[in-house]
């Protein structure tokens, strides 16, 4: 399975930014799929996840009304619409596949995502 992130950026606080993942695997409609970002020297924190069994996501309380995780299994893609983006939200941001389609509060740790993109940069200023 490999990921491949983009979409990141640099933005003013107020504004949005679209973060895309395409996903290489056989049965990537299976998959519990996640961001997750991480700042240099700090842990990487769960952002939002998604699994192949709700049409909703699951978010961390500082994005949530403001991210948008969603899939598209037609095109292996996973997107993060982020707006109302803040200064704090600037992070490499990853997305990650969890091909066990774990569910629940797995979808929070990071250990349970086998498979990592590369990281993408968003930057906000303000």
């Amino acid at each position: 399975v490999q990921l491949q992130a983009s979409g990141g950026g640099s933005v003013q606080a107020g504004g949005s930014l679209r973060l895309s993942c395409a996903v290489s695997g056989p049965t990537f409609s299976r998959y519990t799929m996640g961001w997750f970002r991480q700042d240099p020297g700090k842990e990487r924190e769960f952002v939002a996840a998604i699994t192949t069994y709700e049409q909703t996501g699951t978010y961390a309380d500082s994005v949530k009304g403001r991210f948008t995780i969603s899939r598209d299994n037609a095109k292996n893609m996973i997107y993060l619409q982020m707006n109302s983006l803040k200064v704090e939200d600037t992070s490499l941001y990853y997305c990650a596949a969890d091909v066990d389609a774990n569910y629940g509060y797995k979808v929070f740790r990071d250990y349970t995502y086998a498979y990592w993109g590369q990281g993408t940069q968003v930057t906000v200023s303000s």
